[in-house]
């Protein structure tokens, strides 16, 4: 479960606001962040993987309090159990498929990398730097390095936003194979209604920046 009590202020386009989140997430959920631009949803993935500091509150992942601003805890990112796929990939361009997808190990136990490039068809890509990689190929080896600690949490900032509709649909097949294979709570942002109708579990729907509530969505 991701247990989530927390405001910070944002600076948008339309000024100053202030997001507050209140949420429990259950476990192995594959929950669709939703809404306009400028909502909060990036924010609120950061701040769950300790890449943006809440003003206030709780983020508690499983039994693990990784946030408290009352009792001074704030766990750095490599200490909470936590898998992040940036939207523009943020893949390193002088590694090689392989080389990326090691770099995010703790220790040099392999076997999980190699599973997954084999899972995501990768293994023929094993030497290929980025620059000769296809997008789909490009979001394969990121959702594989957000994956190869086998993370509690996997969190996905519009994973598909820069494929073009074929490519979508193929890929969020990897999306929910990802979600199954390492049975994490999964927290994707999406903007696509067909794709969280056939991906989600859950929607965390943003109209504004008060959130309080999960819902199933309609399939």
């Amino acid at each position: 479960m991701i247990f989530i009590d927390v405001e910070r202020k944002m600076h948008t386009s339309e000024g100053p606001r202030k997001l507050e989140v209140c949420l429990e997430i259950p476990t192995n959920e594959l929950v669709c962040l939703f809404g306009r631009s400028g909502s909060g949803k990036t924010t609120l993935l950061r701040m769950v993987a300790g890449l943006f500091q809440p003003d206030k509150g709780i983020i508690r992942i499983g039994e693990t309090t990784v946030f408290d601003s009352y009792k001074k805890v704030n766990l750095p990112p490599q200490k909470r159990n936590v898998g992040f796929m940036f939207q523009d990939y943020a893949l390193f361009p002088n590694m090689t498929v392989e080389g990326n997808i090691h770099f995010a190990l703790d220790k040099k136990d392999y076997s999980m990398a190699d599973a997954l490039m084999e899972a995501f068809d990768l293994d023929n890509l094993r030497r290929q730097k980025p620059e000769k990689l296809s997008g789909g190929q490009k979001q394969r080896v990121a959702l594989a390095r957000a994956l190869v600690r086998q993370p509690e949490v996997l969190l996905l900032d519009e994973p598909l936003s820069a494929l073009d509709y074929e490519m979508r649909l193929a890929l969020q097949d990897e999306i929910a194979k990802a979600h199954h294979l390492i049975q994490a709570t999964t927290l994707m942002v999406s903007h696509d209604k067909d794709e969280i109708r056939r991906l989600a579990t859950g929607i965390v729907q943003i109209d504004n920046v008060k959130i309080e509530s999960v819902v199933a969505p309609t399939k």
